[in-house]
């Protein structure tokens, strides 16, 4: 990456032309009702302009709330925000994909999304799922598509048949799994690499060599790991409910990782996953 985004509202240009935020608010495990409707409402106020939701959360109504509350609250327009759902694994398929995204639109209340994902690879129905993907993006109804938790075979086997490529590849990444060969495969094929479990399920935070690096440059390790992701190119989406830890994960725009602390982090890897393997033990 050339330029290091430097403030919060930082945008990187997907493969078509769509802006996308470099941080932004991840929702998973976040109750539905007040509490993701305050945990969004605090990422926004804070000036995050991403939230990352999925079907599966079962909180996109409260997302919807949170959103439209924030709008209101900040003076903010809905094409100031942009807003990330996917579809689940047991609505794949081309008829049923169509069918789970107009039902997040609705659970939403939005008019459009700005980004639709397939939110894993399921065999046999995922390229049936990406002709759903492409249709409601030609019909304007999402602004970008791309696909959750594919290696690159995977990719590789979409993109035998996609007439459009995907703009972005959210995966487990942190630094026990950094995933080299895939991160090097999006870049080569302009899919935006995105981070989901940033900081490990919150499983790294005690390691001494982050400590040490964290220390040096008077931060927390989460925020020297979300500044790593962003240093690496990929973009970032912690999940916290806690509004000061919100406002601490944004917190990674005045300092930058030295070469060598980008390597030594990198060394970290244990190709360890703390979530689902896609290729192993897709959840049902």
């Amino acid at each position: 990456m050339s330029t290091l985004p430097n403030h919060l509202q930082e945008t990187v240009t997907l493969n078509n032309e769509v802006h996308m935020p470099w941080l932004g608010l991840g929702v998973y495990l976040a109750k539905e009702g007040d509490e993701v409707v305050q945990a969004v409402k605090a990422a926004i106020r804070a000036g995050y302009r991403s939230i990352d939701t999925a079907s599966a959360y079962r909180n996109e109504e409260g997302v919807g709330q949170g959103v439209r509350e924030a709008l209101k609250e900040n003076g903010l327009r809905r094409e100031d925000l942009f807003i990330t759902s996917k579809v689940w694994n047991s609505d794949q398929g081309y008829e049923t994909t169509l069918k789970s995204f107009d039902d997040s639109l609705k659970r939403l209340g939005l008019d459009y999304l700005d980004l639709f994902l397939v939110h894993w690879p399921v065999k046999g129905k995922y390229k049936d799922t990406w002709r759903a993907l492409e249709k409601v993006y030609a019909e304007g109804k999402v602004r970008a598509i791309g696909v959750s938790n594919f290696q690159i075979h995977h990719l590789e086997d979409l993109l035998s048949e996609a007439k459009i490529v995907p703009a972005v590849n959210q995966v487990e990444f942190h630094p026990y799994l950094t995933q080299k060969d895939l991160l090097r495969y999006c870049l080569e094929k302009g899919i935006q690499l995105e981070a989901w479990s940033p900081l490990g399920q919150g499983n790294l935070l005690e390691h001494e060599i982050l400590q040490g690096i964290a220390a040096k440059y008077g931060k927390t390790v989460a925020q020297v790991i979300l500044r790593w992701d962003l240093q690496l190119g990929v973009v970032t989406i912690p999940k916290s409910v806690r509004e000061a830890r919100i406002i601490e994960n944004a917190d990674v725009f005045d300092f930058e990782l030295s070469a060598e602390d980008i390597q030594a982090i990198d060394e970290l890897n244990r190709n360890q996953r703390f979530g689902s393997d896609p290729d192993k033990n897709i959840p049902k």
